[in-house]
């Protein structure tokens, strides 16, 4: 059985993934609770590019559910850093992948375990949607423009299939994508 990675990113209408927590709060609800929840609870393991494992790796560690709920899975799952500049992962059972990434990735595919899930991360998740690595993109989609940020696509090409699509409360959107 061949492990499946699973992205999920909160995405403004116009296209930016940067800083969400400036962005996206006056959204939130108990719907988008239960999407946000789904994806965690369906990974064993997380994939994290550099940027966004040193902010969760200066956040969550010291959380604990009476924090927020996700503390447990953050600080305790199996994390694996895609990263060429980190020398070390030092946050609790991390392991930083090294060599090629795509020999990397398709290693952990190949392993027994559950799925491998992925928040944030953009550039990875370009890069791997480039490999052919990626199994599903979920999108958040927010209804607001943010103006300026990092955006998840830039002017590379990825022709995706939309697999399942659900309207949240406040006007935010779910969207799961597969590569076509």
């Amino acid at each position: 059985m061949t492990r499946k990675i699973n992205a999920s990113l909160f995405m403004s209408l116009d296209g930016v993934v940067e800083s969400p927590d400036k962005w996206s709060m006056s959204y939130w609800s108990d719907s988008l609770g239960e999407v946000v929840g789904a994806s965690m609870g369906s990974a064993t393991a997380m994939l994290l590019g550099r940027v966004t494992y040193e902010g969760f790796a200066g956040y969550w560690p010291g959380k604990t559910t009476e924090d927020d709920e996700a503390a447990d899975f953050m600080n305790n799952s199996r994390k694996y850093v895609a990263s060429t500049t980190l020398k070390s992962a030092d946050w609790n059972n991390s392991v930083l992948l090294e060599g090629d990434l795509a020999d990397s990735i398709a290693a952990l595919k190949a392993e027994d375990g559950g799925d491998i899930g992925m928040s944030g991360s953009p550039t990875l998740v370009r890069s791997l949607l480039a490999l052919g690595l990626l199994d599903e993109l979920h999108l958040i989609v927010y209804p607001i423009v943010v103006g300026s940020g990092k955006k998840l696509f830039g002017d590379d090409s990825y022709e995706l299939t939309l697999k399942e699509s659900k309207a949240l409360d406040k006007g935010v959107l779910h969207l799961v994508y597969a590569p076509a």
